[in-house]
């Protein structure tokens, strides 16, 4: 028979544990997310796809690494326990997860971890796109905060959300908004002229939207 003692060693070990585990899960689903970009990019560049140039994709990469070191780093810190609120937090996760692999679905090869552009096609509208512009975007800002949460790291949560906005806001968002923008008008000027007798000065025959 179990004693109620050992019950509660075993409850603790495997709590103690749980920072690891979801380390470990985490980082396995980044690598599996980075070997699926890397898929989607051969595929869209043998397509016609452009690769914008993102020099700051780099801090992206930094970011990333150290907040999945860094959450599990103040959770050990801090006991490696689990919070009063850590159900709130894991369904955020939960939720979070769920959002960015209904994106990835919703994309198909045309996801990626960087830019790519083609020029004459119209984005995805579909699933989370429908409503959202950047539900991926979401998605990792939630995860980013409710992580560390669920073992107290309110620092890590606090420092390396409020980077990735910075982030995302400044560079990221902007840029990949002018590509996008650049290949409507590209596409616009690659489309021939209307063969008809109108006057050359009628814009809206070339209207693009």
């Amino acid at each position: 028979m179990v004693s109620a003692g050992s019950l509660s060693a075993s409850l603790g070990h495997l709590t103690q544990a749980g920072p690891i585990l979801l380390f470990a899960l985490i980082a396995a689903q980044r690598l599996s997310e980075l070997r699926l970009a890397k898929h989607n990019q051969t595929i869209a560049l043998a397509q016609g796809g452009r690769l914008i140039h993102e020099p700051h994709y780099w801090m992206f990469i930094v970011l990333h690494t150290g907040w999945l070191l860094a959450w599990l780093i103040e959770a050990w810190m801090r006991g490696a326990q689990l919070q009063a609120l850590w159900p709130m937090w894991l369904m955020g996760l939960v939720v979070a997860t769920g959002l960015r692999y209904w994106a990835i679905a919703s994309l198909g090869a045309r996801w990626n971890t960087r830019i790519i552009v083609f020029d004459g096609l119209a984005p995805v509208r579909a699933g989370p796109y429908a409503y959202l512009t950047h539900p991926n975007y979401v998605a990792v800002a939630i995860e980013l905060a409710c992580v560390p949460l669920i073992f107290g790291a309110w620092w890590t949560a606090l420092i390396c959300s409020g980077l990735n906005a910075a982030l995302l806001l400044g560079l990221r968002i902007p840029t990949e908004t002018r590509a996008i923008q650049n290949a409507a008008e590209a596409s616009a000027d690659k489309r021939p002229a209307p063969d008809c007798d109108v006057d050359s000065g009628d814009s809206d025959s070339d209207s693009d939207d």
